[in-house]
């Protein structure tokens, strides 16, 4: 039993908590500690700092920033009581996302469920809330859905026992924010917290809406000096109305430092969530180049200074030793696949579409998720013109789920299996054209390329989710895939690898960063 306890045995309910669910997010202490380390430790010796979780679920960023206030304060404060009513009531400040984690709040930052309560570490306190604030407001419905968080009227307009899910600090003005704890000349010195990351937008929650961009976005509204947040990494490629965030974020010089986590597990253990996740500090008054910090299984692999943005890229380049691989690649100014890809409806034929069971006279084969079904002309509404041609595609669908599937070598594929379709063949929505050829040997060649470590980790640069889009290929040079090429295709797949690495200058360290992350492809 004492063997037992000494490895299962975690004293903080809190970091248990942290590994119970995906749905709402809870920061394992260690985390938050890790995020509280980006900010200047004198404002921990400052009486007149006041921080601001607006997304408090357990209030662990809460109760830790406690601990070292208590002890950076001592000598300003000696008195341990009089120090304890100062912090509590000048300094924390939660705004709780549900009536349950403000209640679990206050039990992590009070030692009480009540803020007055018996067992209160601060005796100042007159109301039950303290400085923990939570009110069930209602969503503010405009055509179907919240004007604010964008959820849906169908699903969230419901009985007053269920929980809306309309979140204070993104339902209310920043004037209305300051307000609700009563200070006049309310600031807060320091916004940090988790906040939720999306919400379902229907019964089945196939689609969800994301949140997280609009706490961050209300966190700037309100001037902090200091902001962090850890949110998901899907916005550094955008879509799903992300683009407009992004674009602000990764222009924004006041991001002086970014974790990035591509498996989310990295960071929260127990939970996958596809693209990975990410924290950052946000500096007012400091403004200049931010310090990318890149963590693979408990440990920093990199560290580099350097702009967010690269070379007029819209697309951020998460891996700090990828960017230097990507340098070499543009050195050449060659055409990219990102201009060669279509990854929508490359014939204008539905995922869900199936033509009949055998073929007919002219009948076209159409592939499909389901199997082979066979088609007339007149169902096919874009790039006829391709039908005569050798056509090379790939699934939509990341294989590695977004960084998720946690493989044990710790490796990728990248891409699903890469097909070639002949003459009078096509396919679904379910997959993207990559590329068309008049004869069949040069479609074999562009096979082998996109076959390659070296391709399948340019487009792992640039992956955030689950999906896979043309934006994707913006850093996969297009090649000769002529007899006439300086590549021989004709060798074995890791043949063309190193004709590859030799063309584009790659190093030993780089080669052998690329064959660490990415998985050989037959």
């Amino acid at each position: 039993m004492k063997t037992l306890l000494s490895k299962n045995y975690n004293p903080d309910v809190i970091a248990c908590l942290a590994s119970l669910s995906s749905d709402e997010v809870f920061t394992p202490p260690k985390i938050a500690n890790q995020v509280l380390d980006l900010l200047p430790q004198e404002i921990f010796k400052d009486p007149n700092t006041t921080f601001l979780d607006p997304a408090s679920k357990s209030g662990v960023f809460l109760r830790e920033i406690a601990k070292r206030l208590i002890k950076g304060l001592e000598k300003e404060i000696p008195n341990l009581q009089k120090r304890l009513n100062h912090i509590y009531t000048k300094q924390l400040f939660g705004i709780a996302i549900t009536e349950l984690t403000a209640l679990l709040s206050r039990r992590s930052v009070y030692c009480s469920k009540t803020a007055n309560g018996k067992y209160s570490v601060c005796t100042k306190f007159k109301n039950e809330k303290g400085n923990i604030y939570y009110e069930k407001i209602p969503h503010a419905w405009n055509v179907g859905a919240c004007k604010f968080c964008g959820a849906s009227k169908e699903v969230y307009d419901r009985d007053d026992v269920l929980e809306t899910h309309a979140y204070a600090f993104i339902h209310k003005t920043p004037q209305e924010i300051l307000k609700l704890f009563g200070e006049k000349n309310m600031k807060f010195d320091v916004i940090i917290g988790n906040p939720p990351y999306q919400m379902s937008s229907n019964d089945s929650g196939i689609q969800a809406i994301p949140l997280y961009h609009k706490f961050v976005q209300q966190a700037k509204k309100l001037n902090p000096r200091f902001l962090t947040m850890i949110i998901p990494a899907r916005w550094y490629s955008g879509g799903m109305g992300m683009n407009d965030f992004r674009k602000e974020m990764l222009n924004d010089k006041r991001i002086r430092f970014l974790h990035d986590f591509p498996k989310s597990r990295d960071c929260f253990p127990g939970v996958d969530i596809a693209g990975g996740v990410c924290y950052f500090l946000w500096d007012r008054d400091n403004p200049g180049i931010c310090k990318v910090i890149s963590h693979q299984k408990g440990e920093v692999i990199s560290e580099m200074e350097r702009p967010l943005l690269e070379n007029g890229q819209e697309i951020f380049i998460r891996d700090n030793t990828g960017l230097k691989i990507v340098k070499k690649i543009l050195i050449h100014k060659e055409k990219m696949m990102v201009k060669q890809v279509e990854s929508i409806s490359p014939f204008g034929i539905p995922t869900f579409f199936r033509g009949k069971k055998t073929p007919f006279k002219n009948s076209l084969t159409l592939f499909s998720s389901a199997g082979i079904t066979y088609i007339e002309k007149k169902d096919v509404k874009k790039n006829i013109n391709l039908l005569d041609k050798y056509k090379v595609s790939i699934g939509q669908l990341n294989p590695d789920r977004g960084g998720v599937n946690n493989a044990k070598d710790n490796k990728m594929n990248v891409i699903t299996k890469v097909k070639i379709y002949g003459p009078n063949q096509v396919f679904t929505a379910t997959y993207l054209l990559l590329n068309y050829f008049s004869n069949e040997k040069d479609a074999k060649h562009f096979m082998s390329y996109m076959k390659t470590r070296f391709v399948r980790f340019l487009i792992y640069l640039t992956l955030s989710s689950m999906h896979i889009t043309l934006k994707n290929f913006q850093f996969v040079p297009l090649q000769d895939f002529s007899s006439n090429s300086d590549i021989d295709w004709s060798k074995p797949i890791p043949e063309i690898d190193k004709q590859l690495y030799k063309k584009y200058g790659l190093t030993k360290e780089e080669i052998d960063f690329i064959e660490s992350m990415v998985r050989p492809m037959e």
